[in-house]
Protein backbone atom coordinates (compact mmCIF):
# COMPACT_ATOMS: atom_id res chain seq x y z
CA UNK A 1 0.00 0.00 0.00
CA UNK A 2 1.78 3.35 -1.16
CA UNK A 3 0.06 6.33 0.30
CA UNK A 4 0.24 9.68 -1.50
CA UNK A 5 1.73 12.34 0.49
CA UNK A 6 1.72 16.45 0.16
CA UNK A 7 5.24 16.39 -1.96
CA UNK A 8 3.49 13.71 -4.57
CA UNK A 9 0.07 15.62 -4.58
CA UNK A 10 -1.05 16.73 -8.11
CA UNK A 11 1.23 13.94 -9.90
CA UNK A 12 -0.30 11.24 -12.30
CA UNK A 13 -0.59 7.65 -11.65
CA UNK A 14 1.94 6.51 -13.69
CA UNK A 15 4.70 9.01 -12.56
CA UNK A 16 3.55 8.52 -8.74
CA UNK A 17 4.03 4.36 -9.49
CA UNK A 18 7.24 5.16 -11.27
CA UNK A 19 8.64 6.86 -8.69
CA UNK A 20 7.52 4.91 -5.84
CA UNK A 21 8.39 1.18 -7.74
CA UNK A 22 11.32 2.49 -9.04
CA UNK A 23 10.32 0.09 -12.45
CA UNK A 24 10.30 1.15 -16.35
CA UNK A 25 7.28 3.41 -17.62
CA UNK A 26 6.17 0.37 -20.37
CA UNK A 27 5.56 -1.56 -16.92
CA UNK A 28 4.19 0.94 -14.86
CA UNK A 29 1.59 1.50 -17.58
CA UNK A 30 0.77 -2.22 -18.42
CA UNK A 31 0.29 -2.57 -14.49
CA UNK A 32 -2.27 0.26 -14.86
CA UNK A 33 -3.95 -1.42 -18.36
CA UNK A 34 -4.40 -4.79 -17.36
CA UNK A 35 -6.02 -3.52 -14.20
CA UNK A 36 -3.84 -4.86 -11.48
CA UNK A 37 -3.42 -0.84 -9.65
CA UNK A 38 -6.21 0.48 -7.10
CA UNK A 39 -6.79 3.67 -5.95
CA UNK A 40 -8.33 4.20 -2.65
CA UNK A 41 -10.17 0.35 -3.24
CA UNK A 42 -11.09 1.47 -6.75
CA UNK A 43 -9.52 0.06 -10.13
CA UNK A 44 -7.54 2.75 -11.55
CA UNK A 45 -8.75 3.56 -15.33
CA UNK A 46 -6.53 6.41 -16.35
CA UNK A 47 -2.68 6.82 -16.18
CA UNK A 48 -2.68 10.17 -15.85
CA UNK A 49 -5.42 10.16 -13.24
CA UNK A 50 -4.00 13.27 -10.72
CA UNK A 51 -3.78 11.88 -7.12
CA UNK A 52 -4.64 14.15 -3.79
CA UNK A 53 -2.46 14.14 -0.60
CA UNK A 54 -3.76 11.13 1.62
CA UNK A 55 -4.63 9.05 -1.13
CA UNK A 56 -3.71 5.32 -1.48
CA UNK A 57 -2.60 3.47 -4.31
CA UNK A 58 -2.59 -0.42 -4.24
CA UNK A 59 -0.86 -2.67 -6.26
CA UNK A 60 -2.86 -6.15 -7.22
CA UNK A 61 -1.22 -8.79 -8.78
CA UNK A 62 -3.50 -11.49 -8.30
CA UNK A 63 -6.83 -9.04 -9.90
CA UNK A 64 -7.97 -10.35 -13.04
CA UNK A 65 -7.63 -8.21 -15.63
CA UNK A 66 -11.06 -6.58 -16.86
CA UNK A 67 -12.71 -7.42 -19.81
CA UNK A 68 -11.27 -5.79 -22.65
CA UNK A 69 -9.82 -2.95 -19.79
CA UNK A 70 -13.11 -1.47 -19.26
CA UNK A 71 -15.04 -0.65 -15.91
CA UNK A 72 -17.48 -2.81 -14.47
CA UNK A 73 -20.71 -2.10 -13.39
CA UNK A 74 -22.92 -3.63 -10.18
CA UNK A 75 -26.16 -5.12 -11.03
CA UNK A 76 -28.38 -4.22 -7.88
CA UNK A 77 -31.34 -5.86 -8.93
CA UNK A 78 -32.66 -7.94 -11.64
CA UNK A 79 -35.92 -9.85 -12.73
CA UNK A 80 -38.19 -10.63 -15.65
CA UNK A 81 -38.43 -6.65 -16.49
CA UNK A 82 -36.02 -4.32 -15.06
CA UNK A 83 -32.53 -4.54 -13.80
CA UNK A 84 -31.17 -1.83 -12.01
CA UNK A 85 -27.23 -0.94 -12.05
CA UNK A 86 -24.57 1.28 -10.33
CA UNK A 87 -23.30 3.16 -12.82
CA UNK A 88 -19.19 4.26 -12.27
CA UNK A 89 -18.39 7.72 -13.42
CA UNK A 90 -17.15 9.01 -16.60
CA UNK A 91 -19.63 6.03 -18.41
CA UNK A 92 -22.43 7.05 -20.65
CA UNK A 93 -25.88 5.90 -19.55
CA UNK A 94 -26.50 5.34 -23.36
CA UNK A 95 -24.30 5.93 -27.02
CA UNK A 96 -24.12 9.61 -27.25
CA UNK A 97 -21.90 9.94 -30.14
CA UNK A 98 -22.55 7.53 -33.24
CA UNK A 99 -21.18 4.19 -32.61
CA UNK A 100 -20.23 4.99 -28.84
CA UNK A 101 -18.83 2.27 -27.02
CA UNK A 102 -18.22 1.32 -23.33
CA UNK A 103 -21.39 2.79 -22.28
CA UNK A 104 -23.37 1.44 -19.34
CA UNK A 105 -25.66 -0.48 -21.43
CA UNK A 106 -22.30 -1.96 -23.06
CA UNK A 107 -20.57 -3.07 -19.45
CA UNK A 108 -24.23 -4.53 -18.35
CA UNK A 109 -23.79 -7.15 -21.43
CA UNK A 110 -20.53 -7.51 -20.65
CA UNK A 111 -21.47 -8.46 -16.69
CA UNK A 112 -24.17 -10.84 -18.03
CA UNK A 113 -21.57 -12.70 -20.09
CA UNK A 114 -19.36 -13.05 -17.40
CA UNK A 115 -22.51 -14.96 -15.57
CA UNK A 116 -22.75 -17.21 -18.64
CA UNK A 117 -25.61 -15.77 -20.63
CA UNK A 118 -26.75 -14.89 -23.34
CA UNK A 119 -26.20 -11.05 -23.13
CA UNK A 120 -27.18 -10.20 -26.70
CA UNK A 121 -30.67 -12.09 -26.44
CA UNK A 122 -31.80 -9.85 -23.83
CA UNK A 123 -33.45 -6.98 -24.81
CA UNK A 124 -32.81 -3.73 -23.41
CA UNK A 125 -34.96 -0.33 -23.11
CA UNK A 126 -33.67 2.87 -22.03
CA UNK A 127 -35.93 4.13 -19.68
CA UNK A 128 -34.06 7.14 -18.14
CA UNK A 129 -30.61 8.45 -18.01
CA UNK A 130 -27.96 10.02 -15.48
CA UNK A 131 -25.15 12.19 -16.37
CA UNK A 132 -21.97 10.63 -17.97
CA UNK A 133 -19.69 12.02 -14.98
CA UNK A 134 -22.25 10.90 -12.36
CA UNK A 135 -22.33 7.82 -10.75
CA UNK A 136 -25.44 5.70 -9.19
CA UNK A 137 -28.18 4.34 -10.28
CA UNK A 138 -29.92 3.51 -13.43
CA UNK A 139 -33.20 1.35 -14.13
CA UNK A 140 -33.39 -0.22 -17.71
CA UNK A 141 -36.58 -2.28 -18.85
CA UNK A 142 -36.04 -5.42 -20.38
CA UNK A 143 -39.84 -5.58 -22.56
CA UNK A 144 -41.73 -2.80 -23.69
CA UNK A 145 -44.32 -3.02 -21.71
CA UNK A 146 -42.02 -2.64 -18.44
CA UNK A 147 -40.65 0.39 -20.62
CA UNK A 148 -43.95 2.10 -21.36
CA UNK A 149 -44.90 1.90 -17.57
CA UNK A 150 -41.63 3.12 -16.07
CA UNK A 151 -40.95 5.56 -18.37
CA UNK A 152 -44.64 6.97 -17.37
CA UNK A 153 -43.52 7.47 -13.84
CA UNK A 154 -40.71 8.89 -14.85
CA UNK A 155 -42.69 11.63 -16.98
CA UNK A 156 -45.25 11.81 -14.15
CA UNK A 157 -42.05 12.44 -11.67
CA UNK A 158 -43.35 9.61 -9.21
CA UNK A 159 -40.13 7.74 -9.26
CA UNK A 160 -37.91 8.74 -6.55
CA UNK A 161 -34.24 9.82 -7.17
CA UNK A 162 -32.25 11.03 -4.67
CA UNK A 163 -28.58 12.47 -5.18
CA UNK A 164 -25.45 13.13 -3.10
CA UNK A 165 -23.42 15.83 -4.09
CA UNK A 166 -20.06 18.15 -2.44
CA UNK A 167 -20.65 21.50 -3.66
CA UNK A 168 -18.47 24.60 -3.12
CA UNK A 169 -19.29 27.19 -0.29
CA UNK A 170 -21.65 27.46 2.23
CA UNK A 171 -24.80 26.24 0.74
CA UNK A 172 -27.59 27.72 2.36
CA UNK A 173 -30.91 27.35 -0.50
CA UNK A 174 -33.37 24.65 0.43
CA UNK A 175 -35.42 24.61 -2.77
CA UNK A 176 -34.28 26.13 -6.43
CA UNK A 177 -36.97 26.52 -9.15
CA UNK A 178 -36.19 27.64 -12.70
CA UNK A 179 -37.00 26.91 -16.54
CA UNK A 180 -33.95 25.56 -17.94
CA UNK A 181 -33.14 26.04 -22.18
CA UNK A 182 -30.78 24.04 -23.98
CA UNK A 183 -28.83 27.56 -24.96
CA UNK A 184 -29.11 30.34 -22.24
CA UNK A 185 -27.27 32.53 -25.09
CA UNK A 186 -23.87 31.69 -24.42
CA UNK A 187 -23.68 28.26 -25.69
CA UNK A 188 -24.36 26.54 -22.07
CA UNK A 189 -27.67 25.28 -20.70
CA UNK A 190 -29.50 27.21 -18.28
CA UNK A 191 -32.09 29.15 -16.30
CA UNK A 192 -34.15 31.67 -18.62
CA UNK A 193 -35.09 34.65 -16.76
CA UNK A 194 -38.11 35.21 -19.08
CA UNK A 195 -39.43 31.95 -17.93
CA UNK A 196 -38.95 30.06 -20.95
CA UNK A 197 -37.92 26.90 -21.15
CA UNK A 198 -38.96 23.54 -19.30
CA UNK A 199 -39.87 23.64 -15.77
CA UNK A 200 -37.29 22.51 -13.41
CA UNK A 201 -37.11 21.43 -9.70
CA UNK A 202 -34.60 20.99 -6.66
CA UNK A 203 -34.58 20.12 -3.17
CA UNK A 204 -31.54 20.52 -1.18
CA UNK A 205 -30.73 18.89 2.21
CA UNK A 206 -27.23 20.21 3.93
CA UNK A 207 -25.94 16.87 5.54
CA UNK A 208 -22.50 18.27 6.15
CA UNK A 209 -21.05 21.71 6.37
CA UNK A 210 -17.18 22.14 5.94
CA UNK A 211 -14.84 25.10 5.81
CA UNK A 212 -15.18 25.57 2.10
CA UNK A 213 -17.84 22.91 1.08
CA UNK A 214 -21.02 21.52 1.40
CA UNK A 215 -22.33 17.94 1.28
CA UNK A 216 -25.96 18.04 0.73
CA UNK A 217 -28.30 15.43 -0.03
CA UNK A 218 -30.73 16.64 -3.38
CA UNK A 219 -34.17 15.56 -4.25
CA UNK A 220 -35.58 15.61 -7.82
CA UNK A 221 -39.04 17.00 -8.29
CA UNK A 222 -38.37 17.01 -11.84
CA UNK A 223 -35.74 15.72 -14.14
CA UNK A 224 -34.24 17.84 -16.14
CA UNK A 225 -30.57 17.21 -18.31
CA UNK A 226 -27.92 18.56 -15.66
CA UNK A 227 -30.59 19.98 -13.73
CA UNK A 228 -28.69 19.58 -10.29
CA UNK A 229 -25.11 21.00 -11.55
CA UNK A 230 -27.15 24.11 -13.34
CA UNK A 231 -28.95 24.86 -9.95
CA UNK A 232 -25.68 24.38 -8.11
CA UNK A 233 -23.58 26.93 -10.45
CA UNK A 234 -25.67 29.47 -11.30
CA UNK A 235 -25.92 29.96 -7.30
CA UNK A 236 -22.65 30.39 -6.67
CA UNK A 237 -22.10 26.45 -5.36
CA UNK A 238 -21.18 24.46 -8.38
CA UNK A 239 -20.65 21.16 -7.59
CA UNK A 240 -16.80 19.65 -6.78
CA UNK A 241 -14.75 18.26 -10.08
CA UNK A 242 -17.12 20.56 -12.49
CA UNK A 243 -15.75 21.31 -15.57
CA UNK A 244 -18.51 22.80 -17.60
CA UNK A 245 -20.99 25.59 -15.66
CA UNK A 246 -17.97 27.26 -13.93
CA UNK A 247 -17.67 30.18 -16.93
CA UNK A 248 -19.60 32.62 -14.35
CA UNK A 249 -17.95 31.63 -11.51
CA UNK A 250 -14.42 32.60 -13.60
CA UNK A 251 -15.62 35.52 -14.80
CA UNK A 252 -16.22 36.69 -11.01
CA UNK A 253 -12.21 35.09 -10.49
CA UNK A 254 -13.25 32.73 -8.48
CA UNK A 255 -11.88 29.13 -8.32
CA UNK A 256 -13.35 25.93 -8.93
CA UNK A 257 -13.77 23.85 -5.90
CA UNK A 258 -11.13 20.57 -7.92
CA UNK A 259 -11.73 17.03 -7.46
CA UNK A 260 -10.74 13.67 -9.58
CA UNK A 261 -14.30 13.50 -10.42
CA UNK A 262 -17.59 15.28 -10.39
CA UNK A 263 -18.77 14.73 -7.11
CA UNK A 264 -22.69 13.51 -7.81
CA UNK A 265 -24.04 10.44 -6.94
CA UNK A 266 -27.25 9.06 -7.65
CA UNK A 267 -27.60 7.08 -4.33
CA UNK A 268 -31.47 6.48 -4.35
CA UNK A 269 -34.50 5.25 -7.00
CA UNK A 270 -37.11 4.07 -6.55
CA UNK A 271 -40.28 3.35 -8.40
CA UNK A 272 -43.40 0.86 -8.69
CA UNK A 273 -42.52 -2.26 -10.09
CA UNK A 274 -43.94 -2.52 -13.75
CA UNK A 275 -46.01 -5.28 -13.79
CA UNK A 276 -46.63 -6.43 -10.07
CA UNK A 277 -47.13 -2.82 -8.75
CA UNK A 278 -44.97 -2.96 -6.13
CA UNK A 279 -42.71 -0.10 -4.73
CA UNK A 280 -39.11 -1.07 -4.57
CA UNK A 281 -36.40 1.10 -3.87
CA UNK A 282 -32.57 0.84 -3.98
CA UNK A 283 -29.66 2.10 -2.78
CA UNK A 284 -25.91 2.81 -3.20
CA UNK A 285 -22.70 3.83 -2.03
CA UNK A 286 -19.79 5.23 -3.93
CA UNK A 287 -16.16 5.28 -1.77
CA UNK A 288 -15.24 8.80 -3.41
CA UNK A 289 -18.15 10.05 -0.89
CA UNK A 290 -16.59 8.19 2.13
CA UNK A 291 -15.65 10.56 5.02
CA UNK A 292 -11.98 10.23 4.02
CA UNK A 293 -11.84 10.80 0.48
CA UNK A 294 -14.61 13.88 0.93
CA UNK A 295 -11.89 15.42 3.66
CA UNK A 296 -8.99 14.94 1.15
CA UNK A 297 -11.25 17.07 -1.46
CA UNK A 298 -11.66 19.70 1.22
CA UNK A 299 -8.55 19.88 2.40
CA UNK A 300 -6.77 19.88 -1.19
CA UNK A 301 -9.16 23.24 -1.73
CA UNK A 302 -8.29 24.61 1.72
CA UNK A 303 -4.67 24.75 1.04
CA UNK A 304 -5.39 26.47 -2.89
CA UNK A 305 -7.89 28.60 -1.09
Amino acid sequence: MLAVDEAAAGSALAGFLRGALVRPWSEVRRLIATGKVFVDGRRAQDAGQRLSAGQRVELRMAAPRPRDGRPEVRIVHEDAQVVVIDKPPGVSTVPYEPREQGTAMDLLRDAWRRQGRAATTIALHVVHRIDKDTSGLVVFAKSKRAEIALAAQFRAHTAARQYLCLARGDVRFRRVESFLVRDRGDGLRGSSPAGRGKRAVTHVEVVTRFAVATLCRVRLETGRTHQIRIHFAERGHPIAGETVYIRDLAAAGIAPLAAGRLMLHAELLGFAHPTTGAQLSFDSSSPDFAPDAIERVVQAARRTA
